[in-house]
């Protein structure tokens, strides 16, 4: 029994695929749950219209995520994270995360089409975004730490104040020591 599909059927075929199975699988099973129809010739005929249909709206849907990819290629993310001292984020930094800095540079992508691992660490990745099939965009990501100014500007402070501490203690031990040499 020859049947067109309506749906991906693991083992059988994929989506508009002419098949051969046995009469009984077809009859019972495959024809009443509406994954399938009976491959008659007009049955033929219409699936070879809606496919050249489809073609054209799949050809201008891959030229529609090819122009937006373009949009996409010139951006380098740079995210912010809290990051204990040795450099692990407190939390990570994932699609959502990425999918709303994109937001913030003008760009509306889905996170669900964005694929990346977690990030754990400070340091630079990369991001895909998946727009088509057959269109796939690399965004570069580099995560840094949030508090970094600070702890660079606090670094020479801390440094600059010790020898001064260290120098009024002195002062101050002198000055104890004085009163005993009279």
């Amino acid at each position: 029994m020859e049947l067109i599909l309506k749906q991906d059927i693991i083992g059988l075929g994929f989506k508009n695929d002419i098949v051969k199975v046995k009469s009984g699988y077809g009859r019972n099973y495959l024809i009443p749950q509406g994954m399938a129809v009976i491959a008659s010739e007009s049955a033929k005929k219409v699936l070879a219209e809606n496919l050249k249909q489809q073609a054209h709206k799949l050809a201008a849907q891959k030229a529609a995520a090819e122009e937006r990819g373009k949009g996409l290629e010139g951006i380098a993310l740079t995210i912010a994270a809290k990051v204990s001292s040795t450099g692990q984020l407190y939390g990570s930094v994932n699609t959502a995360t990425v999918a709303e800095e994109l937001k913030k540079a003008g760009h509306e992508v889905d996170r669900k089409i964005i694929t990346m691992k977690d990030i754990k660490k400070v340091g630079e990745y990369v991001a895909l975004v998946h727009l088509h099939k057959e269109v796939t965009v690399e965004i570069p990501v580099t995560v840094v730490a949030e508090n970094q100014q600070e702890l660079v500007e606090e670094a020479p402070a801390k440094v600059e104040e010790a020898p001064a501490a260290v120098e009024e203690e002195e002062a101050f031990e002198e000055e104890e020591e004085a009163p005993e040499a009279e």
